[in-house]
């Protein structure tokens, strides 16, 4: 989840019942709590070399423990992510971040397969809960600090939150299984230890949301998309796909191949890699917010174009690394502005009752972006080399971002649309 779009419409209002930190200093506490969890979120991906070559398991078996994240944070989303809104933000965060420290623990305790991918669905969990309700919070806190300022602060540290804690957290934690000792061990309980300091931050924080009066019915999170607008909302979706299917590949299968093919084996490196990429997607997501959303899209396709051509020519050539690296900047930068302008055009297909819903069909397209494509490649490395498979998987995103750019670009212009 890339961009703060996911803010609810509930009223900010300070609940004075118990001590706690005034608006403006929580804002920056829960916005170092989004950075911590998220960062969390990443820190096996430094270290999935190091598990295959402790157990001998395959490529594929590393793809379905990092699409099991994918498949608990979709699960999560629609049965509790929107529940903030009822319930209040903090009676969401703090069983969210829960999860997480349990995740933490079964890393540490339970280092095998199984529960790489148990502690993996449980961490999906956990980030399902938490993304949309401390954005949401985020945007409140901002709000009741600075009444009647624009909410674009809230948004830029939102956004960089997120994606700024991927980047940090795979640095940290290849950083601290290149030069600590336990590689498998220490870098968890560092987080274990950070995240608890996450959930002390969220009990002294206001409460943003007061509950209504009358209890309501649970239900799922729904997709709702206008009749009329379900054609461009295809279109905006297989963007999201796309650009979440480049994201998914460095957090999951880009250390093996830099590991295996290229030859470097520094957990360090490994982490450089992913944080380039995504400080890349989090600084175009600054960077795109003056154009126009026909601009972004533009742009964003044709960065990620670009940035994918140079990984499968690394690819294919087996021994550069810096061209490697620099692919993933490129491409990296392209997916965050191509995900940041499909939640502006997604945002402006309904009415702001509804909005949560057609962010909800988004987020989904792009999760499904983040598993589906690198469990396709680790099915294919059973019968094909690593590198073909990532050459494969290049020449069919390159066709899916373009098949989906065009007509929305072509459509965005024909209507003049000026989002950004």
């Amino acid at each position: 989840m890339l961009d703060p779009m996911t803010s609810t419409t509930a009223t900010p209002v300070a609940l004075p019942a118990r001590r706690t930190l005034s608006h403006g200093v929580s804002f920056w506490v829960v916005s170092g709590v989004f950075l911590t969890v998220m960062a969390y979120g990443v820190v096996p991906t430094p270290l999935w070399t190091l598990y295959q070559h402790r157990d001998g398991f395959s490529t594929f078996s590393i793809t379905i423990a990092f699409a099991a994240y994918a498949v608990g944070v979709v699960i999560s989303l629609f049965l509790a992510g929107h529940l903030s809104d009822r319930v209040g933000r903090r009676t969401i965060l703090l069983p969210a971040i829960g999860l997480e420290i349990v995740s933490a623990v079964v890393f540490i305790v339970w280092p095998e397969l199984g529960g790489l991918i148990v502690a993996r669905v449980i961490c999906g969990l956990g980030i399902g809960m938490l993304t949309a309700t401390v954005t949401a919070h985020i945007l409140d806190l901002h709000s009741a600090s600075r009444p009647g300022s624009s909410p674009a602060r809230g948004q830029v540290v939102s956004g960089a939150a997120n994606l700024g804690g991927f980047a940090v957290g795979a640095l940290v934690s290849g950083l601290l299984a290149r030069y600590v000792a336990a590689p498998l061990v220490t870098p968890y309980v560092v987080f274990l230890v950070l995240l608890v300091a996450a959930f002390v931050a969220i009990l002294v924080v206001p409460e943003t949301v007061v509950r209504p009066a009358v209890r309501q019915a649970y239900r799922p999170q729904r997709v709702s998309v206008p009749r009329a607008s379900r054609a461009r909302f295809f279109t905006v979706a297989v963007v999201a796909f796309a650009a979440f299917s480049v994201l998914g590949l460095f957090t999951s299968l880009a250390p093996v191949f830099v590991s295996g093919t290229l030859g470097i084996t520094s957990r360090a490196v490994a982490g450089l890699v992913v944080f380039a990429t995504f400080a890349a997607a989090a600084l175009a997501q600054i960077a795109f917010r003056p154009l126009s959303a026909r601009a972004q899209i533009v742009v964003g396709t044709v960065l990620l174009v670009v940035g994918i051509a140079a990984l499968a020519v690394a690819v294919v050539g087996g021994t550069s690394f810096a061209l490697f690296l620099i692919g993933g900047i490129v491409a990296g930068a392209g997916a965050g502005g191509l995900f940041k302008a499909a939640l502006a055009i997604a945002g402006s297909l309904a009415e702001a009752a509804n909005r949560g819903e057609v962010l909800a069909g988004v987020f989904l397209a792009g999760y499904v972006g983040l598993a589906v494509p690198v469990v396709g490649i680790g099915v294919a490395t059973l019968s094909i080399s690593l590198a073909a498979a990532l050459v494969g998987f290049a020449v069919i995103i390159v066709v899916v971002a373009a098949a989906a750019a065009i007509p929305l670009v072509v459509g965005l212009r024909v209507r003049g649309s000026g989002l950004s």
